[in-house]
């Protein structure tokens, strides 16, 4: 994941609900995907070898992983998130087992759907952020051509924690 995707999703992550943040780990994790398929990719600018391969799919598995922890399963979709998300654990074992991309194409064709419909999900829920006291980011076209500046307010000594 390059940097510039890092503080994207940082800035998505502060600003989320509960639901975009389940969005946010789909995107992540099918950033991750793709990180570990240039991995195996032979070219000059692909990054060469096994550590960043098993690297992208630790953080994929940390991805799913939170997926996982996250489901309330009392309510009930939740069981059979549970399951397709096991499958795709599975998945990703094989993929890095077997240094292959098959296995981890089949997580892409499972998770694509399910991001899709949280996306849906998140466009109709009106709840606030999660997160609390972050600071708040203006984005917004000044003095340049095509350059996006990023001001931050409100930063105080107490970023993102209540007192």
């Amino acid at each position: 994941m390059k940097k510039e995707d890092k503080q994207q999703f940082t800035l998505r992550i502060t600003q989320a609900n509960s639901t975009e943040l389940v969005v946010i780990l789909y995107e992540m994790l099918l950033c991750y995907l793709e990180d570990a398929r240039e991995a195996l990719q032979p070219g000059e600018d692909a990054p060469c070898g096994q550590d960043e391969f098993r690297e992208a799919l630790r953080k994929a598995r940390g991805c799913l992983n939170e997926l996982v922890s996250s489901l309330h399963m009392e309510y009930e979709p939740a069981p059979a998130l549970m399951q397709l998300y096991m499958y795709c654990i599975r998945r990703l074992a094989m993929g890095e087992q077997r240094r292959h991309m098959g296995p981890l194409e089949e997580i892409r064709r499972v998770v694509e759907p399910l991001r899709d419909a949280y996306r849906q999900l998140a466009a109709q829920n009106s709840a606030g952020p999660v997160m609390r006291n972050s600071q708040t980011v203006y984005a917004g076209l000044t003095y340049g051509r095509n350059t996006l500046t990023e001001n931050m307010a409100d930063q105080g000594a107490n970023r993102g924690m209540l007192v």
